[in-house]
């Protein structure tokens, strides 16, 4: 093999992760743009992308980064418990918008573990997405 790690060339990936399966039924709540309905297909002219073959996210960002993904994914979870306990995972825009800040905050401590057993550089990469995407969203918003 090579210097990957163990998940790069593992091709089975819907193992199961330690993730909780107490209620197989929840159901997964996820935020939309404005005007868009989720779960509903858009073409690639109704999003802009002219190849799609220039958006890897599978190759470019899950096989990358299958580990840090895994992280940032626990936070979402504890973060939802924290904020709407025992409710579907959703993500609250309105708890906290200082994303750039608490980014920082987060990685004064990046080599630590905060008090709930999260890597503080796990909440830098969560945070790092979410004002990407509200910075996304926005833009998007303004056209």
């Amino acid at each position: 093999m090579s210097e990957h790690n163990k998940h790069y060339w593992d091709i089975d990936r819907n193992k199961d992760y330690g993730i909780s399966t107490s209620t197989p039924n929840q159901k997964v709540m996820m935020s939309v743009p404005s005007g868009k309905e989720f779960n509903t297909p858009y073409s690639m002219q109704d999003r802009e992308i002219k190849c799609r073959k220039d958006y890897p996210v599978y190759t470019g960002v899950v096989r990358y980064f299958p580990d840090a993904l895994m992280e940032v994914s626990k936070v979402s979870r504890i973060g939802n418990e924290q904020h709407h306990a025992g409710k579907p995972l959703h993500w609250d825009k309105s708890k906290s918008t200082d994303h750039l800040d608490a980014l920082f905050r987060h990685l004064i401590e990046a080599d630590e573990i905060d008090d709930d057993g999260v890597l503080h550089l796990a909440k830098v990469a969560w945070r790092a997405l979410a004002a990407l995407q509200t910075k996304l969203e926005l833009k998007e918003l303004k056209q």
